[in-house]
């Protein structure tokens, strides 16, 4: 089985919290356990979810591009204060 998330690498993590319907989460837990079966390691939805959304938004080409501008966009350090004489 091939699935476009590979092994998970050693992590940081920070929290996030969102809600998802239950068709979604079914679909999250059924994930998880076909992950369990092809790598034969059990990882928690809550493990996967940043990695998907990872994977999604590399894929996603119109978001790489509009990232690149925000990027170029922000000022790459702060403005430096003028002293009036």
């Amino acid at each position: 089985m091939t699935l476009k998330l590979g092994p998970l690498p050693d992590r940081e993590s920070a929290k996030i919290t969102f809600t998802a319907d239950a068709d979604l989460k079914a679909a999250l837990n059924d994930y998880a356990e076909i992950y369990r079966q092809t790598y034969g390691k059990n990882e928690s939805v809550a493990e996967l979810i940043p990695f998907m959304l990872d994977a999604f938004m590399n894929a996603d080409p119109g978001f790489k591009r509009a990232r690149k501008q925000l990027e170029t966009a922000r000022p790459s350090s702060p403005p430096t204060k003028t002293t009036e004489v």
